[in-house]
């Protein structure tokens, strides 16, 4: 299961729409690896004048793995996580996450992250299986 779902908040969505700080909520506490690692690269661009900030470090373990790749396969888990965050991610290798400004978007550090050309030059032998 992706998200742990309190029952209060299941009642709020069963009533209609949820805040979306109380969605944020649930994803920061049912995937604490991926908020923490999505809060530090959106915390790194904040601080810098980069077009983004980047994780190149793996995950600790296969259960770490697996709540990034719950939180980045999800569009409603992602676009959330942007839009708490005032960033655009993006994301290779089942680990590489970035932070991007969002006037980044579009432009030619974005294009060559998101490409075929940038995924397949990240590739290596120790990766193929992540």
């Amino acid at each position: 299961m992706s998200l742990t779902v309190p029952p209060d908040l299941l009642a709020e969505a069963e009533r209609g729409e949820v805040a979306p700080e109380d969605f944020v909520a649930c994803v920061r506490t049912s995937l604490p690896y991926a908020w923490e690692l999505i809060s530090r690269v959106a915390g790194d661009l904040s601080t810098s004048d980069a077009e983004f900030a980047d994780n190149v470090l793996p995950p600790p373990s296969e259960q770490e793995r697996g709540q990034l790749l719950r939180a980045l396969a999800s569009d409603a888990i992602r676009g959330g996580l942007e839009r708490h965050f005032g960033v655009k991610l993006a994301f290779q290798n089942c680990h590489r996450v970035a932070a991007f400004r969002p006037s980044a978007v579009g432009g030619e550090t974005y294009r060559r992250f998101t490409s075929a050309r940038g995924q397949l030059l990240n590739q290596s032998p120790e990766l193929r299986d992540c």
